[in-house]
C-alpha cells in the first residue's frame, strides 16, 4: 500500500491560528483539488503541567493549566509532509507542540 496524503493535526493557541494558516496555504499544504485554505478548526480545552527545566508559553512550573486551544486539521500531501512539519516548528510558539501526522488510505477518487 502506498500512502500518498497524511492527515495533519496540529493544536494552537488562537493567536498562531491566522499565521499557521496563511504560511502552510502558502506552501501548498492546504490546497485540495481546485481549492485552497481546505482545513478544519475545532474549538479545544487543552491542559498541561509545566514540569522543571521548562519555559512554558502559557501557564507556571509545577501548576496544572487549561485553556482554549484549536485544533487545525488537514489533509497533506507526502511530498509537503516534511516541509509542514518544518513550517509548524518554525511558527509555533509552544515548546513542546502537539502536532499528529495519520496516513491516509484510499483518500484519491479513483477513476
Amino acid at each position: 500500500m502506498d500512502i500518498t496524503e497524511f492527515k495533519v493535526e496540529v493544536f494552537l493557541a488562537e493567536e498562531t491560528v491566522d499565521e499557521m494558516t496563511q504560511e502552510l496555504n502558502g506552501l501548498g499544504a492546504l490546497t485540495v483539488g481546485d481549492y485552497d485554505y481546505v482545513f478544519s478548526l475545532t474549538k479545544v480545552m487543552g491542559h498541561w503541567r509545566p514540569l522543571e527545566g521548562s519555559n512554558p508559553y502559557h501557564g507556571t512550573r509545577g501548576e496544572i493549566s487549561s485553556s482554549t486551544e484549536y485544533k487545525m486539521e488537514f489533509r497533506c500531501p507526502r511530498a509537503l509532509l516534511q516541509q509542514v512539519l518544518v513550517k509548524i516548528h518554525e511558527i509555533h510558539p509552544y515548546e513542546e507542540p502537539i502536532v499528529n501526522v495519520l496516513p491516509l488510505v484510499g483518500s484519491k477518487k479513483e477513476g
